[in-house]
């Protein structure tokens, strides 16, 4: 007698298309349907239940779902069955699934609207498989889940404007370091190596005069430029695997563009470098009866603008420097050996910016300075000032991090320079003139000390 052999049972099954975002999915609460589970009975509205077998399978169920999605009736409830005769229910709510295709939906949970399931023919022997470990659950549905990436909207003018120290400006610092060309059409340059330690020396020497800065970052920089014919045959032709090893020094290499003309790639260093506990402003306001301001400004040979003298009489209390609070400063910055540098005046920047391809450093002229200082106190205008600080105001601790003490290290504070009576100040005006009325020549204490001597330009007195 011939036996028949038995058919594979089919079953509709659960398929999660929609991930949860609580905790209970995976807390084996058997709160949430997973995938894998076998339905065991659906009931939509007020219908009656609908019990498995399900005539049809999957497509028999989407027929249902599509019917009651038409006359508005949404509400569905489903209980499902697992391994050792577990059982979980779902109530949800049925919403077509666009990815599916036509007439196919999935019902989304009315307690969680991130999470939505759908139906699926399976073999039992799969669901049985799917259901034998939570494990193999979790490896299911994180082989199925992706990532979204999104837009969101952020108030950049409100954030720039009250989260940053200085309103909408930012406390990176850099300095842009050409390399320097080996002959006047700028034709050949030193190796980007020369470039690195020009940047290094820049800040290492900015450090030991006593500017309080710290480095952040440095990086290079391509800059096109149009070379002749000679001198791109002359530099690395990147196109040339031979010459790969010698690109990665070189400070400017060329090529040919589909126009045919030689382009020319300079390869410069971006140093970025920060203050070393931030930037402190100082309001000097101004009154009908100042006649200076009394402070000199100087710069040193890295192209920093610092306060080099002020004005410290017991008696002239009444002085601007005095009342802003610039001249204890001044002193704090003196006892700690290091320079007050100024870094903005109303909100700019005065801080030196490039190196050019003959060694020339880019930064602000002190005499020009001066003038618009004098300008501010003849107009009766209050000056904002940002100055560099060595350590977080408020402290008395001198020692500050990442500073290299210079060769000639003070003994002792230095004893401020005064200025001749008749000289109080570089700059003054005349009550019957409005034009600036001559400057103060350099003078002795420029060689006081190794911290104070050889700068590029005189003091200032405003």
């Amino acid at each position: 007698m011939r036996m028949e052999r038995s058919q594979p049972s089919v079953v509709v099954a659960i398929e999660c298309v929609a991930s949860s975002s609580k905790a209970e999915e995976w807390g084996g609460g058997g709160e949430v349907l997973q995938t894998g589970d076998v339905v065991e009975e659906i009931k939509i509205g007020s219908s009656p239940p609908v019990k498995s077998p399900f005539k049809g399978g999957k497509g028999g169920l989407m027929k249902m779902l599509h019917s009651s999605f038409k006359k508005g009736d949404t509400s569905i409830h489903v209980k499902v069955r697992r391994e050792r005769d577990e059982c979980a229910e779902l109530q949800a709510c049925i919403v077509p699934h666009e990815a599916g295709g036509k007439r196919q939906y999935v019902l989304r949970s009315i307690h969680d609207p991130n999470y939505a399931v759908g139906f699926v023919d399976k073999m039992e022997s799969e669901c049985i498989e799917l259901q034998g470990t939570r494990s193999s659950r979790v490896v299911c549905a994180l082989s199925k889940a992706q990532l979204q990436d999104g837009y969101v909207a952020y108030p950049w003018e409100k954030k720039m404007r009250e989260g940053l120290s200085i309103p909408n400006s930012s406390v990176f610092l850099s300095m842009l370091i050409l390399p320097k060309a080996l002959d006047r059409s700028a034709s050949r340059y030193h190796s980007l190596e020369d470039t690195l330690a020009r940047a290094n020396a820049w800040l290492e020497c900015s450090q030991m005069s006593g500017v309080p800065i710290q480095f952040m970052n440095v990086q290079t920089e391509a800059l096109l430029t149009k070379i002749s014919g000679e001198t791109a045959s002359a530099t690395v032709n990147s196109g040339s695997l031979s010459d790969l090893s010698n690109l990665s020094n070189a400070s400017l290499y060329g090529f040919e563009d589909y126009h045919g003309v030689d382009i020319g790639v300079v390869k410069a260093v971006r140093l970025w470098y920060t203050a070393a506990a931030g930037e402190m402003p100082i309001e000097i306001q101004l009154k009908e009866d100042d006649t200076k301001l009394g402070f000199a400004i100087s710069r040193t040979d890295e192209g920093f603008i610092y306060v080099q003298s002020v004005i410290d009489d017991d008696q002239d209390k009444e002085v601007p420097s005095t009342r802003s609070g610039l001249r204890d400063i001044y002193k704090e910055a003196r006892a700690a050996s290091k320079l007050l540098v100024i870094s903005r005046v109303a909100n700019q920047k005065v801080l030196p910016w490039s190196v050019s391809t003959s060694g020339a450093i880019r930064c602000f002229d002190t005499v020009s300075l001066s003038q618009k200082l004098s300008l501010h106190r003849h107009a009766r205008k209050p000056i904002l000032l940002h100055v560099l600080m060595w350590d977080k105001p408020g402290t008395n601790t001198n020692v500050m991090p990442r500073f290299v003490p210079p060769p000639h290290p003070l003994t002792q504070p230095l004893p401020l320079p005064l200025p001749e009576p008749e000289m109080a100040e570089g700059f003054s005006f005349d009550d019957t003139e409005d034009e600036p009325q001559g400057r103060l020549e350099r003078d002795t204490a420029g060689d006081i000390s190794f911290r104070f001597h050889n700068f590029a330009t005189p003091n200032n007195w405003v």
